[in-house]
């Protein structure tokens, strides 16, 4: 079975600009997402996601390099100074490399 290699890209950011980030992915090149409400802690103090203003959303994007970084790139500069945001890079292969 052939497979082909791709990123998959992970944003966890605050749930208040998820619609916003939705219509960046798709404009920057993602052929598609996953997004899930999560909870958390770090340096910058515990999500619990109690109420509203504190809930956390992951995105996993499956995409080529080159659309990988323009997104992560954009997202850094354009929500980076204002909200919590963390972004990683992991290396994948996929079946069905058309879909990605």
């Amino acid at each position: 079975m052939q497979k082909h290699p791709r990123k998959l890209l992970v944003v966890i950011t605050e749930a208040a600009i998820e619609r916003a980030l939705i219509a960046d992915l798709r404009r920057l090149g993602a052929l598609g997402y996953t997004v899930n409400e999560v909870r958390g802690g770090g340096s910058s103090g515990e999500r619990s996601g109690e109420w509203e203003a504190e809930r956390s959303v992951k995105f996993q994007v499956v995409c080529t390099e080159e659309a990988a970084e323009r997104i992560a790139a954009h997202l850094l500069q354009a929500y980076g100074p204002h909200y919590r945001i963390v972004l990683y890079l992991a290396d994948v292969e996929v079946f069905r490399g058309e879909k990605f």
